[in-house]
């Protein structure tokens, strides 16, 4: 595929939810199920399923981002406020926005917990549907969304509204799990992901279906060219994909203009 080539969201009038064609509004609610049903352990399995890596990822992320003091970002899918929490402590005014109210739950619970200090920019947590925001035209410094992406329905819906909100000369950022381009770890990787992770859900969360919807939502994600041809389809110039792992994460950036 030319890397140019705009995406296809669905295939007529469904959508993928994991390896199944449902329709839209049949994925909205059950990718709404799955993070209702794991938001209590999604930390804990995160750190189970990337052997605590996931840290290091996202504090990564976050320098690449370089939130500065009174910038106000927009952190999408940002639920439990792993991001929103490193950025805030750089002094960043951040609005935590996820579609699911039970990881809100879980990330306004861990803000109450936080030490603050004079340094600390603010938070606010909000129940928003990345597909159209509350929030008004040109309103944010930078937009961030990590691992949220790729449950959206229509990322395409999600991308237009991340340049809608943001300034000219907004930044934008989005970290996801993507396919490992490393031959012999890609083998690896796909075992452990396809047969151990449902497994580790069972035992962890008491969810392996939940678990194996989140493995198939990678194997459905576009690859890292294809995703970038999204975001620059979208408005954004300058757009850059960073690998991980050889590319088992990508973290894209790109700006408005």
């Amino acid at each position: 595929m030319d890397e140019s080539t705009p995406i296809s969201e669905g295939e007529g009038d469904t959508v993928s939810f994991g390896y199944e064609q449902v329709a839209p509004e049949e994925k909205t609610r059950r990718v709404g199920e799955v993070f209702s049903s794991v938001a209590r352990k999604y930390d804990i399995m995160n750190d189970a399923m990337s052997m605590g890596m996931h840290r290091g990822w996202k504090d990564r992320f976050v320098k690449r981002v370089k939130p500065q003091r009174g910038e106000r970002i927009l952190d999408m899918a940002g639920g439990t406020g792993d991001i929103a929490f490193r950025m805030a402590d750089r002094g960043a005014d951040v609005t935590v926005a996820d579609i699911n109210q039970d990881m809100l739950d879980v990330g306004a619970e861990r803000a109450m917990e936080r030490r603050e200090s004079e340094e600390t920019g603010s938070l606010v947590f909000t129940c928003q549907n990345a597909e159209k925001v509350d929030f008004a035209t040109n309103s944010y410094d930078a937009y961030t969304i990590v691992f949220g992406i790729r449950n959206v329905t229509f990322k395409d819906r999600a991308l237009a509204e991340a340049y809608r909100v943001l300034r000219p000369g907004g930044r934008f950022y989005c970290m996801e799990f993507s396919t490992t381009e490393w031959s012999g770890f890609r083998q690896v990787y796909d075992i452990y992901s396809e047969q151990l992770l449902p497994r580790m859900g069972q035992a962890i969360a008491g969810d392996a279906d939940s678990y194996r919807y989140l493995v198939e939502s990678i194997r459905k994600f576009p690859s890292m060219p294809e995703f970038e041809s999204m975001i620059r389809t979208a408005g954004f110039v300058n757009t850059r994909v960073e690998s991980i792992l050889g590319g088992a994460v990508a973290i894209h950036s790109g700006w408005k203009v």
